[in-house]
């Protein structure tokens, strides 16, 4: 999976990553801690999606929502071992 930085303002950031999934992922977190603005679009099936986030701060709110993914999905891994 690539992930690239297309473009960096101050409240303002496009990321271009190979992968729905994550994407969407990452989109969803994003609007649940409440950003200005967070989508991805598809240009071509062969070109990568880019997703935008608008925001004050927009650096750090991806890092934190990268975090709470991360948490996540290590709970969904300790409960699956469980079993």
């Amino acid at each position: 999976m690539n992930i690239e930085v297309l473009k960096q303002e101050k409240d303002e950031m496009e990321l271009g990553i190979d992968n729905v999934t994550v994407a969407e992922i990452l989109r969803v977190y994003l609007n649940e801690q409440g950003v200005e603005f967070a989508a991805w679009r598809r240009v071509h099936p062969n070109k990568p999606l880019i997703i935008r986030v608008k925001n004050p701060g927009v650096k750090k709110i991806i890092g934190e929502a990268i975090g709470n993914i991360e948490k996540d999905l290590e709970k969904i891994s300790a409960m699956v071992k469980k079993k």
